[in-house]
């Protein structure tokens, strides 16, 4: 092997450094998760075994344990299993716990009891990037991706699967039934062990069916009608046109250095009720009195914009082109025009729609408008093909319209919330992986998820004012 770089004997004697430190340079991100671990109020926080019991065996502190777990989530090592191998040989993670090496169960069982003060840790980041001033512009966009939970899909049940594989067993013992009768006249050295063979795969069946069957009484019995076998929280959820099995992770982003200010991980699929909360979760994290959101059109709902409304929040949210009349080729509702002196609209036609009644529609009140001169009307076949043009106006309508002004003098909204919000959410998946999700139930996914926050605001603050100055104000 001439005229290459030649590698030292295996053999050869070294000076190795006599301390571990001399192995971790001054810059190194280990350095950053040893002082903020060190900074944090463990037992304010709410961690099992930060104050030790005064009998029994020591356990771990748990300081330890979450100083693994971050570097693990840093370095895309989430399992449990892998971050005992990596105690053993890395070196970074001998320094970060002074050569200890707690067993996989120890540190997973710390994950899995320890959910809601994990959370607590990626928030009490949040407050230190509010702190240093990283949320300048107090303009968050809001969103939501579904994330993939360890329950396949074939073990997730709702009314229709489970009536279609039902319908699918009876199908194949009828058809094995079928064969077994064929079976039956053929000679006997070739009908018995046939018979056999079929009658096996028919009791096969009948054992699933009767499966389906307790599944089928739990599923009446469960609120939403879905039964998930593996993850009992998971959730069968619609993305662009596909299934997926698993939660629903909202999060506000900072569109200033898209740190992710809140974030929140739920098992329902639709996104139409999350808009006040996240933001009031965002709020509230920036310490901030004037916020304003912007969201895609998946948030469009009204109450959730009254909502934000009352709080004081400003919402950019577009509504959703659903109307079946522009879909015909005739006017909508956008056509007519709301004179708020007069409490009339005005139709293309320039006929007054004046208000007739008010009712209340799945706890919204709903004002009615009409006009008695629509049947003569020569633009009647663009209008309606009823027999006048009803509109219908919410009692908290102008909050709406408000919003819509407020979208068409700012159109560079919904630009600045795609480039914000799914830069995150990219990041995110491609650090977890295929399987996105490895733990089980609400409670260690949201663990897991805020772990996976952290990791992510810890490397974007380190990028914007770097290694030393986040040390030094985590130390201060």
């Amino acid at each position: 092997m001439k005229r290459f770089i030649q590698g030292e004997h295996r053999g050869q004697g070294t000076f190795l450094p006599e301390s571990l430190d001399d192995y971790v340079s001054d810059t190194n991100p280990v350095r950053v998760v040893d002082v903020f671990v060190d900074e944090l109020d463990l037992v304010k926080l709410g961690f099992e075994g930060a104050i030790p019991a005064d009998t029994g065996r020591p356990a771990y502190h748990p300081a330890i344990l979450l100083k693994i777990y971050i570097y693990g989530y840093l370095n895309r090592i989430p399992s449990s299993r892998r971050l005992e191998r990596e105690a053993q040989r890395n070196v970074e993670l001998m320094w970060l716990t002074g050569r200890l090496i707690p067993d996989f169960k120890t540190i997973a069982n710390f994950r899995k009891d320890n959910s809601k003060a994990i959370r607590g840790v990626c928030r009490q980041f949040v407050v230190l990037c509010q702190q240093l001033g990283l949320f300048g512009e107090n303009l968050v966009a809001i969103d939501g991706s579904k994330f993939k939970a360890v329950n396949n899909r074939d073990r997730n049940f709702t009314s229709a699967k489970l009536k279609r594989r039902m319908e699918e067993i009876e199908s194949g013992i009828n058809r094995y039934l079928t064969a077994l009768d064929e079976a039956d006249r053929q000679e006997p050295s070739i009908a018995q062990p046939k018979a056999a063979r079929l009658q096996e795969k028919i009791d096969k069946l009948k054992a699933q069916m009767k499966e389906l069957q307790v599944i089928e009484t739990q599923l009446n019995e469960s609120p939403d009608k879905q039964v998930s076998l593996t993850d009992p929280d998971a959730r069968s959820m619609m993305t662009r046109g596909t299934g997926i099995v698993g939660y629903n992770v909202q999060t506000a982003v900072d569109t200033q250095h898209h740190l992710i200010v809140a974030h929140e991980v739920t098992n329902v699929g639709s996104d139409r009720d999350q808009l006040s909360a996240m933001a009031k979760q965002a709020r509230e994290a920036m310490a901030s009195e004037t916020l304003s959101v912007v969201a895609d059109r998946g948030y469009f709902k009204s109450e959730e914009i009254l909502a934000c409304h009352d709080a004081g929040i400003t919402a950019y949210v577009p509504k959703p082109m659903t109307s079946g009349a522009k879909a015909d080729g005739r006017f909508n509702n956008d056509a007519f025009i709301y004179d708020a002196a007069k409490n009339e609209y005005i139709c293309p036609a320039g006929e007054a729609l004046i208000w007739r009644y008010t009712n209340v529609e799945k706890g919204l009140a709903l004002h009615r408008y009409w006009s008695s001169k629509c049947r003569g009307c020569a633009m009647k076949p663009q209008c309606t093909p009823s027999t006048e043009r009803r509109v219908r106006r919410w009692e908290h309508e102008a909050v709406l319209e408000e919003m819509q002004n407020r979208l068409s003098n700012a159109p560079e909204m919904m630009r600045i919330r795609k480039r914000t919000v799914e830069h995150p959410f990219g990041t995110l998946k491609q650090w977890m992986g295929a399987t996105h999700f490895l733990t089980r139930k609400l409670n260690g996914v949201s663990a897991e998820m805020s772990l996976n926050v952290l990791a992510y605001n810890l490397k974007r603050v380190m990028k914007i004012i770097g290694t030393a100055d986040l040390m030094k104000a985590l130390a201060a």
